[in-house]
């Protein structure tokens, strides 16, 4: 499907990405988390690429290197590794950060406003400029840590709507100053289904989707696709949305079609309650990793496997979303 997908990209092909610039949270992060923090960088974080933890959450590949791979690019430097692979920034740069969101969270991890300063200094430094920017494809990814926090802090489902409007507001802000420092063609994601995560399907034993929480969910992305409409009708630069709900609820609900297996269970699991994937004690190992991470969608208790992002990204394809990247 990638190749057939690649033959009529070159047939239609206006335009091509120099260079990709990416802001988030850890469903983007390939490195940027730092390696006290623990969490990605633990065992068996890495386990099907490339063998070893490499800051990614998840088994192997995320969201970050497959659309990097489908616009023809590699994958960007993590801004942490900035000043040591120097020779891959030309490939754009990575700000994305594991557990952050528009607004601050539990996460010490910059929040996006951060990590927009973060592209306005590099810009003032002149290691990119406005040009580099507007020949880009710029991803943005919000995840929802923003509501994990709230409902951490013991925040009412009667005031979840508020809050979801504020949180589509000030990604609204964002967008807008990305585009004011040169970016011409973004990609924001859409949110995905939050009930369907491990950490709520858990309580019917991986079972069943939480309704409540993806309706939810389906209150962001309608606002969120408004507020886009309304930015592309005032400007003449391009921002695309990424339907990972769509997506995401396609595969859970038709696993068998994409050779996924367990569709809601993770692949990793904490031994009990009080543990996660990678926790150790004493020297013992108190998770278990599934036979086939391959056949599995959820890598952990929030983040998909390879397989489930490559199964994403190929429904991504057939829904002709990237093909605009090239437009």
């Amino acid at each position: 499907m990638l190749a057939e997908a690649r033959v009529q990209r070159n047939k239609l092909n206006h335009y091509h990405p120099t260079k990709l610039f990416v802001f988030g949270d850890s469903y983007a992060d390939t490195g940027n988390t730092r390696k006290a923090q623990g969490g990605s960088w633990k065992e068996p974080y890495g386990l099907i690429y490339p063998g070893k933890p490499t800051g990614r959450w998840s088994d192997g590949r995320v969201l970050t290197d497959f659309i990097a791979k489908y616009l023809r690019l590699k994958s960007p430097v993590p801004y942490r590794l900035r000043n040591v692979m120097t020779q891959y920034l030309k490939y754009g740069i990575n700000f994305a950060f594991g557990g952050t969101g528009v607004f601050n969270t539990s996460s010490l991890n910059p929040n996006m406003t951060t990590q927009i300063d973060f592209l306005d200094q590099l810009i003032k430094d002149k290691v990119y400029t406005s040009s580099d920017l507007s020949n880009s494809v710029t991803l943005v990814v919000i995840s929802g840590n923003d509501y994990n926090f709230y409902l951490a802090k013991s925040g009412s489902i009667q005031d979840f709507p508020a809050f979801i409007t504020s949180v589509v507001n000030q990604t609204t802000t964002n967008l807008i100053r990305i585009q004011k420092l040169g970016a011409k063609k973004i990609v924001v994601s859409g949110l995905q289904p939050l009930g369907c995560l491990p950490q709520i399907t858990v309580s019917s034993t991986f079972q069943q989707c939480n309704s409540t929480f993806n309706n939810l969910v389906v209150l962001h992305n309608n606002l969120l696709n408004q507020s886009v409409t309304k930015l592309n009708q005032e400007s003449k630069n391009q921002i695309l949305i990424l339907d990972l709900y769509s997506s995401f609820m396609s595969i859970l609900n038709h696993s068998s079609t994409y050779s996924i297996q367990n569709s809601l269970k993770p692949c990793c699991l904490g031994v009990s309650s009080g543990y996660n994937c990678g926790s150790v004690e004493n020297n013992e190992k108190k998770y278990e990793v599934c036979d086939k991470p391959r056949s599995t969608f959820f890598w952990d208790s929030l983040h998909p496997t390879q397989a489930g992002w490559h199964a994403v990204c190929n429904k991504l394809q057939t829904m002709n979303v990237l093909k605009q990247l090239f437009y």
